[in-house]
């Protein structure tokens, strides 16, 4: 999912894998830290609520940087 050109959102791999969300995160740093692969943010999708403060719905595109 990650290499896709569109990338994946942490909500999207934790369905397909199965896994919680914080999981999906931890595993990001660890691709870097033992396999040498980034994973870049792509795009950040901010849905801001009546407050001017960043709300439920708001997410982070990821992929392998290349």
């Amino acid at each position: 999912m990650l290499r896709r050109p569109e990338g994946a959102t942490v909500v999207q791999i934790a369905e397909a894998t199965g896994w919680a969300q914080h999981t999906v995160r931890r595993f990001f740093a660890g691709l870097k830290k033992r396999q040498g692969i980034t994973v870049e943010n792509v795009e950040r999708i901010r849905q801001v609520g009546p407050n001017k403060q960043g709300a439920k719905g708001s997410y982070t595109v990821y992929r392998v940087a290349e």
